[in-house]
């Protein structure tokens, strides 16, 4: 692959867990009272890990990216080895709709936050997502 040193050095130091944006979420979950787990595996034999889960509620959070992911509102094509860009970037997409297909037929509900998001807004969401799962389960 064409790059720079540069490019290389900005590309390594990304973070891919305890983002600021994912530690906004998470904070907010928890100002909410909800309790989770922090990057784990939601299926045994799966190797994807959710940025949140909520195991007995089985919900599985991922905070995605808008490059990483290809954000319909954000995401740009990067014109320096693009093939290369282009390629990753669908592969990850094809990855997150398998994730999320995969979690379904097991059960879980897959929650995707987009990093632009607002944080409060998000774990909104997330709570009523997994309030109604508990409260379908009984747990309350």
């Amino acid at each position: 692959m064409d790059t720079t040193p540069e490019i290389r050095a900005r590309m390594s130091r990304q973070k891919s867990r305890n983002t600021e944006v994912e530690m906004a979420l998470r904070r907010a979950l928890h100002a909410a009272g909800l309790r989770y787990r922090v990057h784990r595996k939601p299926l045994k034999g799966v190797r994807r890990e959710a940025d949140v889960l909520f195991g007995p509620a089985k919900v599985a959070v991922f905070v995605d990216g808008c490059f990483w992911h290809g954000c319909p509102e954000h995401a740009t094509w990067p014109k320096t080895n693009a093939d290369f860009w282009r390629t990753k970037i669908e592969g990850n997409r094809r990855r997150d709709t398998d994730t999320d297909e995969r979690l379904a037929s097991a059960g879980w509900l897959a929650v995707r936050v987009w990093e632009h998001e607002d944080p409060v807004e998000a774990a909104a969401r997330v709570v009523a997502h997994v309030r109604a799962r508990r409260a379908r389960a009984g747990r309350g």
